[in-house]
């Protein structure tokens, strides 16, 4: 009856909302004798605590030689630390309704826990944590398995048309840079890892001067800097640069046809786009808005899909990362009109470089944008997700405080501006997996010389 009863508090509080308003939100700030910074919400709403820990340990910390290890070490982190097995670990965070979890990227490697603040769960939960990051094990046996499973996912991922479509499109996108490396790895290099690989990593890349300690919820500053200090301070020397390689910016179009027996084209377009702390993030984030990121608001909603019925969804976002992530075009469409809806993304695309944003889009935008922020932080988790994101990258400890605000004073001539120095038209990489049949080979040329371009760049002036 215990241990129901406290998963049941728990999965309530989980879909329970803070009432820590944004002006509440002060976000304590300091570096643990471990070396990790913590950054800490104090708030006694609800008898809980998140924690999140992360390191720079994401796939873009990968070789081409062992493409899949950041994101191997990570899943194994938790299949078996000092005094437990992976079994141990389900069952104790079970018996006190605690939920352990990760978070992985190119840039980052989490792992996550929720869980009451009562000490008694409190303490068994964070010693399974500390455990978890501190003293992992990667068994052999667990190691074999996992390595198995993976693969088969990895060959099954092969087959499906969005899998393809990926993995092919960050390639073109980045080229040799880990950004463009598949964070799963590929069946070759996952075969050849072996446990001294991923103790190596680890040792490398988890460090505690590399560590950001996030924390939430029902503990006092006292509290949440002891919790800091013992989930960090028998972490592995590190020494593991945090910085990623630089992204090279395309300087040409490339256009890759990739058959496959789905009913539908998946077609992805893109290039490098910004960094986290880019001086233009606010212009290209309120711009990608009104282009494609605002979903039934947006350009090319209203172009491919309400005009002319071409795609269920279509979209646009950029992915800010430590170096410049991609900025992404995505849609599904009917084979047979794979080609027409392809012009119509890339005039839509030229035209909103071209002529910019209208005042009502942009009031419409920023509105939108501005009172939709408070559901971004109505949560404890989420606001766990800002102090992760703002200890990672270094954001002002103001960053949530200030989003509004920034949005606010976007311009139109921002925006106009931002799009036309960082956004080219004419220098991005085209993937389409389930291509038409009669253009089904693979096809690598400047997109300003392609007829689909060409076609695109009649119908932007003709809209014009």
């Amino acid at each position: 009856m215990r241990t129901n009863f406290h998963v049941a508090v728990l999965a309530a509080l989980a879909l329970g909302y803070s009432t820590l308003a944004l002006a509440a939100s002060k976000i304590q700030h300091w570096q643990a004798p471990s070396g990790a910074q913590v950054y800490f919400v104090e708030n006694h709403d609800l008898p809980m605590l998140d924690v999140e820990v992360e390191f720079a340990a994401g796939s873009g910390f990968d070789s081409a030689e062992k493409s899949g290890l950041a994101g191997f070490t990570h899943a194994m982190l938790d299949l078996g630390a000092e005094g437990m097995s992976e079994d141990d670990i389900a069952r104790k965070l079970a018996d006190i309704g605690a939920q352990m979890g990760g978070q992985f990227d190119a840039d980052r490697a989490a792992i996550v826990l929720r869980t009451l603040s009562s000490a008694a769960e409190r303490n068994q939960a964070l010693d399974i944590m500390a455990r978890v990051l501190q003293r992992p094990l990667f068994p052999e046996a667990v190691l074999a398995r996992e390595k198995t499973r993976l693969i088969a996912a990895l060959k099954e991922a092969e087959t499906k048309p969005e899998s393809i479509a990926s993995k092919a499109f960050n390639k073109d996108v980045f080229g040799a840079h880990p950004y463009g490396l598949s964070p799963a790895g590929e069946i070759a290099t996952v075969e050849k890892l072996q446990r001294g690989d991923l103790e190596n990593f680890y040792s490398s890349h988890y460090g505690a001067k590399s560590a950001v300690v996030a924390l939430m919820g029902d503990v006092s500053r006292a509290e949440a800097e002891a919790i800091a200090q013992n989930l960090t301070e028998q972490l592995p020397p590190g020494g593991a640069s945090r910085r990623i390689a630089q992204v090279v910016m395309q300087t040409s179009s490339s256009e890759q046809r990739i058959p496959h027996p789905a009913t539908q084209s998946h077609i992805l377009i893109g290039a490098p786009g910004m960094a986290r702390n880019d001086p233009d993030y606010y212009p290209l984030y309120v711009g990608n808005y009104i282009l494609g990121g605002g979903g039934f608001v947006s350009r090319l909603m209203h172009e491919v899909r309400e005009k002319r019925g071409m795609a269920y969804s279509v979209y646009s976002y950029f992915v800010p990362m430590q170096q410049p992530g991609v900025f992404q075009i995505g849609l599904q469409t009917k084979k047979e009109q794979a080609n027409e809806a392809l012009q119509m993304v890339r005039a839509t695309l030229r035209e909103f470089i071209a002529k910019g944003v209208t005042e009502k889009e942009l009031l419409a935008a920023k509105q939108n944008i501005v009172n939709g922020f408070p559901l971004r932080i109505d949560s404890n988790k989420k606001i766990l997700d800002y102090l992760s994101v703002i200890g990672f990258y270094n954001l002002p400890l103001t960053y949530m405080d200030d989003f509004t605000g920034k949005v606010e004073k976007v311009t139109a001539a921002q925006i106009h501006d931002a799009f036309k120095r960082r956004v080219n038209p004419d220098v991005m990489a085209t993937v389409i997996v389930g291509a038409p049949d009669e253009k089904a080979a693979v096809i690598l040329a400047p997109a300003e010389n392609t007829p689909l371009e060409q076609a695109a760049a009649r119908q932007a002036g003709a809209a014009k």
